[in-house]
Parts: C-alpha cells; structure tokens; sequence
C-alpha cells in the first residue's frame, strides 16, 4: 500500500486470543528524478503501533526502513496495527510517498530449514511433527474463536427478531385500540346529532 511520508496508516486484523503474530515490512520511497520507487529507503524508519480490541497498547517501537515485528494476543478481536514514518521533514515539504510492502502471518511459528539439515532424518521427520501438531492447535483455536463469534450473532439476531415481533405486536394493539375508539366516538357523534 501507499501512504504520504506523514501519513499515518492503520490495518485491523481480526486475532484470536493467545495466538502468534509476525509481519514483516519494507519501505521505498518514491524518487522524483527517476520517477519510481527506491529500492530502499535509507535513514527512513516507521513507527509501528499495535493496540488490543480493549485499547491496550500492545507494542509501540520504531523500526527501521525493513524489519521485522511480533506480538502476542491476549484478547481475541480485532486488533489495529498502525504504521507511520519517522520522517522529520515539515507537512509542507513531506511531500514524498512511500509504498509499504507489508506480510502479516497470524498464528504461524515458521521452521527453520538450516537446523532441520544439520539433523539426521528421524530428527527431522520429528521437528515437522511437532510443527504440525502446533498448526493443528491454532486451526483448532481459530475454529474454537469462529465459534464463539458466530454464536454472539446468532444471540444478536435471536435478540432483533424477539424485539422486532413484541414492537409488531405492540403496533396492532395501538392500531385496534385506536379504531375503536374513533368508532365509539364517530357512533357517540352520530347519535348526539340524532343522525342514526
């Protein structure tokens, strides 16, 4: 994505609590004389700010031009991950843009391939075991959070369609009380006329 040298950009992830996440970053500024953008972008770094679904400041640090962040939720929701640069240049002559390449993996403990080599194979077959174990208990956490927010909306609408039928009823009672009485009166009228 692209943002202004100034601009501050925020992304909201929806995690499941307790769970793993990594994103990696690289930022390029745009070059005016080439009219593209620089592969790197040296003396530029960006501000990364992770806030919790309770509005808990989960991590706050500058990095530099292409790193690497990891934080651990303790909430399961949607999370803000905001990035800024930490450009110093006035608002009026920041006028650069910068393009972010950005790579967030959620819950994911990545193998490390050189040490998996430097074992002997029924290391490794056991390395990638317990890799797949650790998967299957975040498949089995993310389906366990999906639950629980699917059930939290069918609670809401079973609540909506309660309150929409007792607002209905309500509703024809007024409508029948009210014609009614505009019968007893029109009746009372006619009668206070002697028109019946």
């Amino acid at each position: 994505f692209h943002i202004g040298e100034r601009e501050e950009k925020c992304i909201i992830e929806d995690i499941p609590s307790d769970t793993l996440v990594v994103g990696n970053y690289k930022v390029q500024r745009w070059d005016i004389h080439k009219h593209d953008f620089l592969e790197s972008a040296p003396g530029l770094g960006m501000f990364v700010t992770v806030t919790s679904p309770s509005g808990e400041v989960l991590l706050s640090k500058l990095y530099g031009p292409q790193g690497t962040f990891s934080f651990t939720s303790y909430l399961s929701g949607e999370h803000i991950i905001c990035f800024q640069s930490n450009s110093t240049r006035f608002a009026v002559t920041a006028g650069s843009k910068l393009r972010i390449h950005l790579d967030i993996r959620v819950g994911e403990h990545f193998l490390d391939e050189s040490a998996i080599q430097a074992k002997d194979k029924v290391d490794e077959v056991n390395v990638r075991l317990e890799h797949l174990i650790e998967q299957i208990h975040h498949v089995t956490k993310e389906q366990d959070y999906e639950r629980e927010r699917e059930e939290k909306f069918r609670k809401t609408s079973e609540e909506t369609n309660s309150n929409i039928l007792w607002w209905a009823i309500i509703q024809t009672l007024i409508l029948i009380s009210v014609g009614i009485w505009q019968i007893k009166s029109l009746r009372d009228f006619f009668i206070a006329k002697k028109l019946v």
